[in-house]
């Protein structure tokens, strides 16, 4: 964990715990009068999805896990279409999850709580530019900063797949999360006042009542040019390590020391492409 974090950290432990058993992120205590305010800031009126199948064990903070669920995305064939951009917003806003805010959606400012957001750039000088299209939502980090800092223990990674998820009931809008992630992942829902993330649709890959080929991510079933690839990034044997070991994968600004989950895969110049750049 990068040194300004856990110099960020140091007065906490001497706050007083919340109730044990829940694990990292518990540690930090509250305010006087903050259950008033979690109350009232944080309802949630559907399940929150800390609560994914009976009850997770959350993972204790530096713990090296066996399985780590993640994506990888491809940018060699991303076209930027926002598919996966809809799609996870569509599914997410009418599950567990949800609902998203949309606010103004059709104002000259709509506001908007997206877990994906597709970003396009142009790279390189003319005439040897590149258009490049750059998916990003939460990184589902092995040291995920923004648990730590959580104050009510609403951010926490679980220990049974490393999904990082966020207990609405708990979180109180406070935005510290946000503040300690580096990537920019965690966005605050305008109409519940509560901070919200990708989820890897946990209620969705853990469905038995969804054929097993359909239970992945949103996300992955809706990318038309299979650029999002799923699993479990522990396994050697699994598609998405593969996919790392054999095409030079990376993770996104390693200095930070997170560790992402998520990896991505280079894009690489084509013959063809490389024939008219001369």
């Amino acid at each position: 964990m990068m040194q300004w974090l856990k110099d960020l950290m140091s007065p906490v432990s001497a706050l007083p715990p919340l109730p044990p058993g829940e694990g990292w992120g518990e540690g930090g205590g509250v305010g006087t009068g903050s259950s008033a305010v979690m109350r009232a800031a944080a309802p949630s009126p559907q399940p929150s999805p800390a609560r994914g199948r009976g009850g997770s064990i959350r993972a204790e903070p530096g713990e090296t896990l066996a399985r780590q669920l993640a994506l990888v995305i491809d940018l060699n064939v991303c076209v930027g279409c926002h598919a996966c951009v809809t799609s996870c917003k569509q599914w997410n806003t009418s599950g567990s999850a949800g609902p998203l805010a949309d606010a103004r959606p059709y104002a000259a400012n709509p506001t908007g709580t997206f877990f994906n957001r597709v970003q396009t750039y142009e790279a390189g000088t003319f005439p040897a530019t590149q258009t490049v299209h750059f998916p990003k939502s939460c990184l589902h980090c092995e040291d995920p900063p923004c648990v730590p800092v959580c104050p009510t223990g609403a951010s926490y990674k679980r220990k049974e797949d490393g999904i990082v998820l966020v207990d609405y009931d708990k979180c109180i809008g406070c935005k510290y999360c946000a503040w300690a992630c580096p990537y920019g992942a965690r966005e605050l829902d305008e109409e519940r006042q509560v901070m919200t993330k990708c989820t890897l649709c946990v209620d969705r890959i853990y469905d038995e009542h969804l054929p097993k080929e359909d239970r992945k991510p949103a996300c992955v079933k809706a990318c038309p040019t299979g650029a999002r690839l799923f699993g479990d990034v522990k396994d050697p044997d699994s598609e998405v390590s593969k996919a790392i070991r054999e095409r030079g994968g990376y993770p996104l600004m390693p200095e930070w020391e997170t560790r992402p989950a998520n990896q991505y895969l280079p894009r690489h110049v084509t013959q063809q492409a490389a024939g008219q750049e001369e």
